[in-house]
């Protein structure tokens, strides 16, 4: 009989896997346009089979996305977990967010240049945004202690809705695409400041933050 592989060694084979499919996405799609990439083409590229890539993307969308967002969520958490005990809540995840989405290197801007261009792009990195619950919730929670469980996942799923809809005011459709709605397609341009846009969508939640701080505060 076969000894299973460690599970420290299955997750790092996993996220090799993962990594190559992403990689192999956005290479694939600056290439040749995000239109004539096939899930087949990329799994070719990434050295695994169709059935793989299925294990782990549901669209070829996902997949390139991915390239650009990758861990952002954990990385938030990580954040608000590192930052002072004594640190104002509401601040330490607006200052997360901020950090996590409006610090982009000129890699990460060429990606977006690419998503924004796409309809199936943009809607694919605005769908994102809801991996942000999980992980923050528990590092909410851990801000709040075990009073807070339940109260740190209606945060986090705020937080997540906030996110979404400040990117989504950040990628507005120029033109008259922006009279048919944000998903009508067309050239979209970032508009104004995406760090203004993050704390203007946040700010509302900060009231429900304090209390939250002051109902679990011995």
């Amino acid at each position: 009989m076969t000894t299973p592989p460690p599970s420290g060694l299955r997750e790092r084979k996993k996220q090799a896997t993962r990594e190559a499919l992403r990689e192999a996405a956005l290479r694939l799609a600056v290439q040749h346009g995000p239109d004539q990439v096939r899930v087949e083409d990329i799994a070719e590229a990434a050295g695994v089979s169709p059935r793989t890539y299925n294990n782990y993307f549901a669209s070829r969308e996902q997949a390139i996305v991915s390239a650009v967002t990758a861990d952002r969520e954990a990385r938030i958490a990580a954040a608000v977990t590192a930052r002072p005990a004594g640190a104002r809540l509401a601040d330490v995840v607006t200052e997360a967010v901020i950090e996590q989405y409006a610090n982009t290197g000129e890699h990460e801007r060429q990606v977006l240049l690419l998503i924004t261009t796409r309809t199936a792009l943009r809607e694919a990195f605005l769908d994102t945004t809801t991996g942000i619950e999980p992980p923050l919730t528990a590092a909410i929670a851990g801000r709040l202690g075990d009073a807070g469980a339940h109260t740190a996942r209606v945060l986090a799923a705020s937080v997540a809705a906030a996110v979404r809809i400040a990117l989504e005011g950040w990628l507005q459709p120029a033109g008259n695409a922006a009279a048919e709605g944000f998903g009508a397609g067309g050239l979209v341009v970032p508009s104004g400041s995406l760090p203004d846009q993050l704390r203007a969508a946040l700010a509302p939640l900060a009231p429900a933050f304090d209390a939250a701080e002051r109902r679990t505060r011995p």
